[in-house]
């Protein structure tokens, strides 16, 4: 085989086969396709796409370019949950902890961000002393005592993926829905868990804008996970908006600690306790109805907090450590009315300025920065009423971004349903 011909294929929009899409992989994995041969064949799937059958063999071929973790040894059924990632997104911080402490297993392999804020590693890694690099076997104890282990995902994981991913970071592919598929199910499936649920975002601060893209991304995504033999579901939520109050990573660990506590957003709260009751269901074989009835009584008993502390002392963190900025800047508003909306990618663009994100791998985070959102959607504000309050670093920024992301009218307009429905 020979990778122009190849290009050239996908560029009039053929069909790969099988063992061409292996060929592409394990060649670029090897280094005997080179950068500039694979961006082109990356940008050719982008413009013409991957059909699903196709986007099982890449699937595969990544799934196989690495090791596979075996969990079979911890009793129960093990449910993975993942999100497509959004502004705020720390639901996996307050969802484990919940279904854990019912008894369901949950062994979490997990990223850092590259982006407007960090991944769920580097917001536990705000936790001062807070260990991620968990070995495997350590990884596998913990969850059968404790039934809980968050950790950095394995060098060995799917290799493929983490290659071409960085290459398509920095050629403008990471939008085609097949490679975002077959990159996140790789993952998954090498992961090992039983189940898997999947939270599929779309809006102007997800990777999809529109929410039929993210519809055909979570059928694609199903259709792999139960083309395994893993028993998938994917639900569709909204990310026009910011995802709770706080974005940056020290004060998305203090929005934990409000959710686990009854308090704080009540989006977020509602999609942290439907994920959790779609977890528990699938991992109990129970009812949807049931499994919630058990996640209320973990946040009400407290037992699902209890659970989040036990796990950050199992991993050496200091909870009550963690340092957020004491340099704070209100803004406020400059007009009377109805919020009708907050743009998620302003108030990510102004985190990012602050420091909570990276725009490389090789950036340094700023832990303690962020924004926080005073108002929701819906509220009425008067001139000089705050908005948000920006906890500042070594790094000034332009407020008036933040001002811009909250859209004010006289008019009262409906919200958006943060949840648009589940996938099976």
């Amino acid at each position: 085989m020979y990778i122009v011909d190849l290009i050239n294929k996908k560029r009039t929009n053929k069909k790969f086969s099988k063992e061409e899409i292996k060929y592409i992989v394990n060649s670029y994995v090897s280094g005997e396709i080179q950068d500039y041969q694979m961006s082109s064949l990356l940008m050719a799937i982008c413009i013409n796409g991957l059909d699903s059958e196709e986007t099982i063999y890449l699937t595969d071929a990544m799934l196989e370019s690495g090791d596979r973790i075996n969990l079979s040894s911890i009793p129960g059924i093990k449910v993975d949950k993942h999100s497509t990632g959004g502004v705020g997104d720390k639901t996996t911080l307050i969802v484990l902890p919940i279904v854990a402490c019912l008894n369901v297993p949950v062994a979490k392999m997990s990223g850092r961000g590259l982006g407007y804020t960090g991944g769920t590693i580097d917001k536990l890694e705000s936790i001062p002393g807070f260990n991620v690099n968990v070995s495997i076997d350590n990884f596998i104890k913990q969850v059968k005592k404790h039934n809980i282990c968050i950790g950095t995902t394995s060098s060995t994981i799917a290799p493929a993926d983490k290659k071409i991913y960085a290459l398509r970071d920095v050629t403008g592919t990471v939008s085609s829905k097949s490679l975002i598929a077959a990159s996140i199910m790789s993952k998954k499936l090498a992961t090992g868990a039983d189940k898997i649920l999947l939270d599929v975002k779309y809006g102007n601060g997800a990777l999809l804008n529109n929410m039929e893209d993210a519809v055909d991304l979570a059928k694609l995504m199903v259709y792999i996970g139960n083309s395994h033999g893993k028993e998938t579901r994917a639900l569709i939520t909204n990310m026009n908006c910011p995802l709770g109050n706080m974005v940056g990573n020290a004060l998305e660990i203090k929005e934990v600690i409000e959710i686990l506590n009854g308090r704080g957003n009540k989006d977020l709260r509602d999609l942290c306790i439907t994920l959790a009751s779609y977890m528990v269901s699938m991992s109990k074989n129970i009812d949807f109805m049931s499994a919630q009835g058990e996640v209320l009584s973990s946040l009400r008993t407290g037992a699902a907090y209890q659970k989040f502390l036990e796990l950050i002392k199992l991993q050496g963190g200091d909870i009550n450590s963690v340092k957020i900025s004491s340099n704070v800047i209100e803004v406020k508003s400059n007009k009377a009315g109805y919020i009708n909306s907050i743009s998620a990618i302003n108030i990510a663009e102004a985190a990012l300025k602050l420091g909570s994100g990276r725009m490389t791998k090789e950036d340094t985070i700023d832990m303690s920065v962020g924004i926080e959102t005073l108002k929701n959607v819906g509220d009425y504000v008067n001139i000089g009423d705050s908005l948000a309050r920006v906890y500042v670093g070594n790094k000034e920024i332009d407020y008036n971004i933040v001002l811009d992301a909250f859209k004010i009218s006289n008019i009262k307009t409906d919200k958006e349903p943060l949840i648009y429905g589940i996938i099976k």
